[in-house]
């Protein structure tokens, strides 16, 4: 393959809600362009980029799909992405390997849920975005409808660029706004009334050429498609196009406009940093590698493939490789790029090339090659779990390798072991998301499992400041245990600097503190006269740790909390670390339950999308479950966006109970917030259990 040069190289993610024709469209466009041959279709479960047995059993993509064409001089890399929002990390993963993102709506649905986030996302990471209305087949009326909505809900800036020809009812083509035709009959909205918007959104790019064009003089045909593609790049213009990618109408169209207006890799002003300094990325295959594997995925047959997105440099097979944030360097194993489910290999890759390598166990999704970092991509809390458990007994290992694999594959997949419940549990983002990872279980590891509901991982804290003392003594013949700590206890508030926090105004004579950010746990050494000798201090702090992992009032982790050990007392022959860590422990305990303990529980951010007719419902619903409506605002077609905060204990099953509120036409998205304090009651509650299941062991 010879590499086209970096300005002919379009990096395309398609995304939107599901069933709007993202796969069919990337389908047609390989189709067309002779990059595949034959027949493929999403519905007769031959589509190029849904391959996976779970993609077509469901006729609808789980993971991002790459694939490529050439078209005019120009090569496409396409990523296909998921339409679910429960799938919403791999399409965030899938848009910081690339530089356009080409929305796709549904005509008849609207703009939905999804279409909302990742419309979000693809700015929230830089890129420049196009808007394409696809199965515009029947219903035309609702066109000038949805243009309203993607008007109010995105701004000035979306802005036709051609709009549906209908005759006879049947959409017969599409006609450009740029270059309105003579004959208009047939449009669904008038070329010429959208016109001067589009021209005034192009030349508001460039002041010099504001300025002439308000004097009458106005921009030749080259100006005016350097000035797009520019205003694009920079996200000033937000074009909207038409087609029907079943119909294979408007989609030459389609391909004309990224090939013209997208933008090239140069285009995306991005910056990577090394050593504390930021640089911007020039693009140079003689330059520094810059590189991120934005996309992992385990296949059957190559085991697993890395995909790599180049901004800097040039990548070689067996090249030594450093990776970003590690002394260590990896060899290179053979290159491919990706066409759907085949892989072919090549020399190399430079400057927006997308690649693969297969079988390097040192690359992880987000691994950056060379020695410069990018941001980090900012994937999706997982909040849903449930605990497995193998239904054949001679599965357990086999479970924890087959689960790995996922972990690999997917960013918003979580494994642990609760060392408190002795569960093992899997979290993801949603229900649908953890179905899907079980069939494939089933399918590539021929692994069967169980799922219950597991523990949910509430945590303990407290609310006001106490202090107190615990003597250790054990006389049981022959050397003893002496150990007695003295402490003071504060609630600790999230986000402080423990450096600005450790005043001596506050702790008057600290020695030393030491902070957990993790668990949000500082501790302050204050001996004074060596009442503890320093020899013992570590074994104090193992003391407070373990019994901060064990809990105290319900058996869950303490957080949030600072301890200052201040006084205490020891014997020259009977001390030892292992009484400072148990006086450390008890003390802990017994302090911590005059300190006003409390229960916290997970809050999560939600975003419900329903009919207007069922805005009321979700209010009432929410109030039902303890949480609180923050504001609804339109989200077109008839909908509304209503963003709430809720008790994850309240919404661990809430994609039924949505479905069954508005009979199937709600959609939500739900992300980790923050931790709160749990209402009385059902702290009670908890803490009875807790008690219950304590005396039950003893």
């Amino acid at each position: 393959m010879t590499r086209p040069a970096l300005e002919n190289i379009r990096n395309i993610v398609l995304c939107g809600h599901s069933s709007s024709g993202k796969t069919t469209l990337v389908d047609h466009m390989l189709i067309a362009t002779g990059a595949v041959t034959g027949h493929h279709s999403v519905d007769d479960g031959t589509s190029v980029i849904d391959f996976d047995p779970e993609e077509k059993t469901h006729k609808h993509t789980v993971e991002p799909k790459v694939a490529h064409l050439d078209y005019k001089e120009k090569r496409f890399n396409l990523v296909d992405t998921p339409g679910y929002p429960d799938f919403i990390g791999q399409t965030i993963g899938a848009m910081y390997g690339v530089d356009l993102a080409v929305v796709v709506i549904n005509a008849h649905s609207g703009i939905e849920v999804n279409t909302r986030r990742v419309f979000d996302e693809a700015g929230q990471a830089g890129l420049a975005r196009m808007i394409v209305v696809d199965k515009l087949d029947t219903d035309f009326d609702q066109y000038a409808q949805l243009f309203e909505s993607i008007h109010s809900l995105w701004g000035e800036e979306c802005v036709p660029l051609n709009v549906p020809v209908v005759k006879d009812g049947q959409l017969t083509g599409v006609a450009s706004v740029l270059n309105v035709p003579k004959d208009t009959a047939g449009c669904v909205l008038d070329p010429n009334d959208l016109h001067l918007k589009l021209i005034e959104a192009i030349v508001e790019s460039d002041e010099a050429v504001m300025e002439k064009y308000l004097e009458g003089i106005s921009p030749t045909p080259d100006i005016l498609a350097s000035l797009m593609h520019k205003a694009i790049a920079e996200g000033h213009l937000v074009p909207i196009l038409c087609c029907s990618g079943k119909l294979d109408i408007g989609l030459d169209e389609l391909m004309d406009a990224i090939a013209v207006y997208g933008p090239a890799p140069h285009d995306i002003a991005r910056t990577a940093t090394r050593n504390g300094d930021e640089v911007q990325i020039q693009h140079d295959a003689n330059g520094p590698l810059i590189a991120r594997v934005f996309k992992t995925r385990i296949d059957p047959f190559v085991q697993k493939l890395s995909f790599i997105r180049v901004y800097s440099g040039t990548l070689k097979r067996d090249d030594l490789i450093p990776i970003s944030g590690s002394k260590h360097t990896i060899k290179l194993g053979q290159l491919m790029e990706a066409q759907g489910a085949q892989v072919a290999n090549i020399d190399s890759a430079g400057p927006g090339d997308i690649v693969a390598v297969a079988k390097m166990e040192e690359l992880h999704t987000g691994t950056m090659l060379g020695e410069y970092s990018l941001p980090e991509i900012p994937f999706p809390t997982p909040m849903v779990g449930l605990a497995v458990v193998p239904k054949s007994r001679g599965d357990e290992a086999k479970i924890s390798t087959a689960l790995h694999k996922v972990v690999e594959e997917d960013p918003t997949f979580r494994l642990d072991h609760d060392p408190q419940t002795k569960e093992l549990v899997m979290t993801g983002v949603s229900e649908l998301q953890l179905t899907i990872i079980r069939e494939r279980l089933h399918r590539r590891d021929h692994l069967e499992i169980d799922t219950k509901d597991p523990k949910i991982p509430f945590k303990e804290t407290i609310q006001s400041p106490a202090e107190g003392s615990y003597r250790h003594k054990k006389q049981s013949g022959g050397r003893g245990q002496f150990g007695e700590v003295h402490i003071r206890m504060f609630p600790l508030p999230r986000g402080i600097d423990p450096k600005e926090y450790c005043t001596k105004e506050r702790f008057h004579s600290m020695k030393e503190f030491h902070y957990d950010e993790e668990h949000n746990f500082l501790w302050v050494n204050s001996i004074v006269g060596g009442t503890i000798p320093s020899n013992f201090m570590p074994a104090i702090e193992k003391g407070f740790k373990e019994r901060m992992a064990r809990g105290i009032i319900a058996g869950y982790q303490v957080q949030d909390v600072c301890v200052e050990v201040h006084f205490g007392k020891y014997h020259d022959v009977d001390s030892s670390e292992a009484a400072f860590k148990t006086a450390a422990s008890m003390a802990f305990r017994n302090v911590f339950q005059e300190a006003r303990p409390s229960l916290l529980e997970p809050v999560v951010k939600m975003e419900i999308t329903v009919p207007e007719q069922f805005v009321g419902d979700i209010y009432s619903d929410m109030s039902g479950r303890g949480g609180r409506v923050q504001g609804a605002d339109a989200a077109g077609g008839g909908l509304q966006s209503v963003t709430c905060e809720a008790p994850l204990r309240e919404v661990m099953h809430y994609a039924r109970n949505l479905s069954s509120m508005t009979g199937g036409q709600g959609s939500f998205t739900m992300d980790f917030s923050h931790y709160d304090i749990m209402p009385g009651n059902v702290q009670q509650e908890l803490m009875a259990k807790a008690k219950m299941h304590e005396d039950e062991e003893e």
